[in-house]
């Protein structure tokens, strides 16, 4: 593996037992430290996958203190042996707390360390387009001229180009899509603004770092991006690294299968054509023939779109496209959309002079390229399938509660999916690096005799060999959790189900005084019971969908007595310590939904191997989500809490086993009275609403 290209300090840091030891140099930081074996052992663990060049998979239980058991060991390859690791997060604000909060925390025990961190190029502003826009401003709207004034001034100060930094930028802005550094039309060193490019400044910052912090899309964008670049030097963004540390690795299958995948929308083909026209306008060279073409593409792309088998009813509607008879039906659309793009391709082919032109016309190209591929693919292991989003415009409306600002306020998406991309991982990541560390609270499945296993992870990310550990959390669970399993309650699809479940809900909010998530799996589900309840509970009840999601967990932590009801997107990523969050309310065993395009590709292959995909994909994944869902209610030593479980399968069923084997140890009941025995201690002291 190349060595870091700027390491000046020989310097060496201490050793893991120096560093965790009761006594050590932890012991005695600003830290509240209290010394977790689990924690020594998994940063040993690391350390020896490094030097053997193994590949590791560690469940680390909440509490474990995961971040520094991974972070020491890093270090200390990387200072020691020249090689460059890369760390991803499952989420921006986990790599932005590495960078700001941990990386600092450390120095001030080890001295200076070289650090960097990474975001995909569309959280950059590109200097050229902006310097384009502000000489030929094409905006639309005040909104949009009172934003670019803003980034206008941000721009002559900031030091990195990160939106991050924008306070006021509103996240859908419309503007910084115009503005970003995306590679599509990015000149690379032939802009006049590359030496004192953002993208081009963390690059170097990147080169000279000893860890580089990213997050899981930024890392499988850029691995795909290689990938079909084949071996190209400039391909990519990430430097090359000696290993990689994933932490949330629970989430990688997902993450992968998006970026070994094609996505293409509508609003592809109009950015396409806007750009094109802004930056040749901005060059003083666009031509009739281009502006003609570029209209073209607009009306043929619109009517491509239209022609696909989703009506304007089924926002968020998923499905299979058969798409030999769509191109029988409808094939002039589709040759309509082609021919438009290739005409561009031509038209821009005239403008050699001008650099931006390659740039054009490439992305001009992979369009066509994206679009034959997802119409005439015989690609066995990809599933296509169809998806209209809400766009931002409508989304915002949503939350206030008015109509959409207008009829196109969504966008439709053709997707080509990876069915399995266990071999594509295994050739692209697993052979690529020495040593892989997976990590996460939630990896393993109980096996048949109730033992935490990897083996669905392995399978369903082809990693080959590796060493295993299971770390338990720090946590007592018997102490602080009480699992509590109401009796009596129908299956989930029984009529009397919801009435019931929003009676159960009721009494347990009532003992715990509210301080709850409820999670559901479905949104009307969530909407059913939060207006069933709203009538019948004096607590403030918030709802996913009414707020940004940051905004809602900053006025659940801030408003006492809180109930918010949410969906997939609360299970997981998020932290509230304290008796503000003394209760987590599940509806449902968190089953993928079997008609969704990518599950039933992924069940229909398992059958004809002649697998088992309800045991082998659909427990264990569920399992999973359910054990993320849960983990939101203990996140420290002084927490203490209830769980509620609806549904009755996960005692009435064979695989119910699987899901109580795989949680961690919690106190368990099916007695109403337990409950509110386990919150007397501290009744007392609840604030009342």
């Amino acid at each position: 593996m190349p060595a870091l290209t700027q390491i000046d300090t020989d310097q060496k840091l201490p050793t893991l037992h120096d560093f965790f030891h009761p006594g050590g140099i932890l012991a005695n930081s600003s830290l509240a430290f209290e010394h977790r074996a689990g924690q020594y052992t998994m940063a040993k663990q690391i350390e020896q996958s490094f030097a053997d060049h193994r590949h590791l998979i560690v469940e680390a239980g909440t509490g474990t203190g995961k971040t520094l058991a991974y972070l020491l060991p890093a270090l200390r390859r990387a200072r020691e042996h020249k090689q460059r690791i890369i760390i991803s997060t499952g989420t921006k604000n986990l790599q932005e707390q590495l960078f700001f909060k941990d990386i600092p925390f450390l120095e001030t025990l080890l001295g200076p360390l070289r650090v960097c961190y990474m975001k995909g190029r569309a959280n950059y502003i590109c200097k050229q387009k902006l310097y384009a826009l502000r000489d030929n401003p094409l905006l639309t709207g005040l909104e949009e001229i009172s934003q670019f004034h803003s980034i206008i001034q941000w721009e002559r100060t900031t030091e990195t180009g990160d939106r991050a930094e924008v306070e006021d930028l509103p996240e859908h802005s419309s503007l910084w899509h115009k503005l970003d550094a995306r590679s599509e039309v990015c000149l690379g060193q032939t802009c006049p603004n590359w030496e004192s490019c953002f993208i081009t400044s963390m690059r170097r910052k990147a080169l000279e770092s000893d860890i580089v912090i990213v997050n899981h899309h930024l890392f499988f964008a850029d691995l795909s991006i290689k990938q079909q670049a084949a071996g190209a030097p400039d391909a990519g963004i990430l430097p090359e690294a000696a290993a990689v540390i994933f932490d949330e690795a629970h989430e990688l299958e997902d993450i992968a299968s998006q970026y070994f995948g094609i996505a293409l929308s509508n609003a592809r083909f109009d950015e396409l054509a806007r750009d094109t026209e802004t930056m040749l306008r901005a060059k003083g060279v666009t031509t009739s023939a281009i502006e003609s073409a570029t209209q073209t593409i607009r009306e043929r792309s619109k009517l491509f779109f239209a022609s696909l088998p989703v009506g304007s009813s089924d926002l968020g509607r998923l499905e299979f496209i058969d798409r030999a008879d769509f191109l029988e039906a409808r094939g002039d659309a589709y040759l309509g959309a082609l021919n438009s793009l290739q005409r561009l391709e031509g038209e821009l082919e005239r403008l050699r002079e001008v650099d931006e032109a390659a740039g054009l016309r490439k992305r001009a190209a992979d369009i066509r390229n994206h679009l034959k591929f997802l119409l005439e693919s015989t690609d066995p292991n990809t599933v296509f399938w169809i998806e209209r989003r809400a766009t931002s415009g409508l989304r915002n409306a949503a939350r206030s509660g008015a109509a959409a600002s207008t009829p196109f306020a969504f966008s439709t998406h053709l997707l080509a999916t990876p069915i399995d991309v266990s071999t594509l991982l295994a050739e692209t990541l697993f052979t690529h690096y020495p040593s892989v560390i997976l990590t996460s609270a939630t990896l393993a499945v109980a096996a048949q005799d109730g033992t935490p296993s990897f083996e669905h992870l392995k399978r369903r990310l082809g990693i080959p060999f590796p060493k295993e550990l299971v770390v338990p959390s720090h946590f007592d669970y018997a102490k602080q959790a009480l699992l509590y399993l109401p009796p009596g309650m129908p299956p989930p699809r029984d009529p009397n189900f919801l009435p019931q479940a929003a009676e159960k809900i009721r009494r347990v909010l009532e003992i715990t005084r509210g301080r709850a998530f409820c999670l559901f799996t479905s949104h009307a589900q969530m909407r059913e019971l939060h207006d069933r309840l709203l009538t019948q509970l004096p607590y403030p009840l918030l709802m996913q969908g009414s707020a940004p999601r940051h905004i809602l967990l900053q006025q659940f932590r801030d408003t006492p007595n809180a109930v918010l009801f949410g969906t997939s997107s609360f299970w997981q990523g998020i932290d509230v310590q304290g008796e503000q969050l003394s209760c987590v309310i599940i509806d449902k065993l968190p089953f993928a939904v079997p008609s969704d395009p990518i599950m039933k590709a992924r069940t229909d292959a398992i059958t004809a191997a002649g697998g088992n995909a309800f045991n082998d994909l659909q427990v264990p994944q569920a399992v999973i989500a359910l054990k993320q869902g849960f983990g939101r209610l203990i996140r420290s030593l002084s927490d203490r809490g209830v769980l509620m479980l609806l549904d009755p399968r996960i005692r009435t069923t064979r695989y119910g086993a699987t899901f109580l084997d795989s949680l961690p140890p919690y106190a368990r009941t099916d007695d109403i009275t337990e409950v509110e025995r386990f919150f007397e201690p501290i009744k007392t002291h609840a604030p009342r609403p």
